[in-house]
């Protein structure tokens, strides 16, 4: 207790208490004020976070996490047509190696001189090997990232479509229709996305052939769909009656007025929670990694089972989805403002 009382984390910790409450008691306008209590909260958390590892003895070693973005390779070099090499030697390193084909074809490459095995002036046949060229690949992360992505885009862009027609379903007058929109948004939303993920991929994917990838994506588009349908409902709820009555009385069938009135007027208040529902996908899909989808949490799992670097590979996994999802909040803002402009 005294060691707590006596260190420095716990003074700035009072000291930036007392700032922040004198602020507030004073209802103090300065931003500088607050940016400075700002800059000291990001310090504390920072300084608390070493203090925690220092206490369970762990070492940091964030020098391995670059090479699971990026890596430099080697690719195996081979000729594609019988001809001569010319080898020109560029430093110790590497060497630089023309091939002239008796087409009148050539190829030129940038091959490891330790690794080259043909001679200046050597003829080749069209399977010789040549030697090892340095290439960049992209780390196991980063694939990761591409498929979370792609997993995301899909999932959306077909839990958009799902949500607005189930949406349109929720506020028909058709009891068919209405039952079986509300009977899909209540079991959805009533039951957990990890427990759909194994139905759709254990017992659809084996009656109907599914992949794990589109079984996972399929999982999420309809889990998305629900949340999305309720969204749109309340949107188009949200717009006044009169605004419908209107649009019939000046000869609209009902499908021309909701494409052309309602909706418009209602995409613009349901932009803040589909946009929350976009993020949330995104985050959601990481749970497709429990049916063997390379995406970023497990390309974060496997990393962390070749270095051993736990802290710092889960960081940097939260890191990249943060991202996404502050670039997609950004983005959305962008749009809403424009679109304010534009009333």
């Amino acid at each position: 207790m005294l060691e707590t009382l006596t260190s420095g984390y716990f003074w700035l910790f009072l000291v930036t208490l007392i700032i922040i409450i004198a602020g507030l008691a004073t209802n103090l306008k300065n931003k500088t004020y607050w940016y400075g209590c700002l800059a000291l909260s990001i310090i504390l958390l920072g300084w608390g976070l070493e203090i925690m590892t220092n206490r369970i003895d762990y070492k940091w070693y964030w020098n391995r996490v670059p090479q699971y973005f990026v890596y430099t390779g080697d690719l195996d070099v081979y000729s594609n047509e019988a001809g001569v090499a010319q080898i020109k030697e560029l430093n110790n390193d590497f060497s630089e190696v023309i091939l002239k084909y008796d087409s009148g074809n050539s190829d030129t490459f940038k091959i490891r001189t330790k690794t080259l095995t043909v001679k200046d002036g050597q003829k080749i046949t069209d399977v010789d090997g040549i030697g090892e060229q340095p290439i960049v690949k992209m780390g196991i992360l980063v694939e990761g990232l591409i498929v979370t992505l792609e997993i995301s885009v899909y999932a959306s862009f077909f839990g958009l479509l799902i949500g607005l027609f189930t949406g349109l379903g929720r506020i028909s007058k058709n009891p068919l229709i209405l039952g079986l929109s509300t009977g899909y948004v209540e079991l959805i939303r009533g039951t957990p996305l990890l427990v759909q993920i194994f139905i759709f991929y254990f017992f659809l994917g084996t009656i109907l052939g599914f992949e794990r990838f589109a079984a996972g994506t399929m999982a999420l588009a309809l889990f998305a769909g629900a949340y999305i349908a309720e969204i749109i409902r309340a949107g188009i709820q949200s717009i006044h009656p009169g605004q419908m009555e209107a649009a019939r009385s000046l000869g609209m069938n009902y499908f021309q007025a909701m494409v052309e009135i309602i909706l418009p007027q209602a995409f613009k208040r349901i932009m803040p929670p589909l946009a929350g529902q976009f993020i949330s996908l995104i985050k959601d899909s990481s749970l497709v990694s429990v049916i063997a989808i390379t995406d970023l949490t497990k390309a974060g799992r496997e990393v962390i089972t070749s270095t051993f670097a736990v802290f710092e590979i889960w960081f940097t996994v939260a890191g990249m989805y943060f991202i996404l999802t502050f670039g997609l909040s950004l983005f959305v803002r962008y749009i809403e403002r424009r679109l304010a402009v534009s009333d």
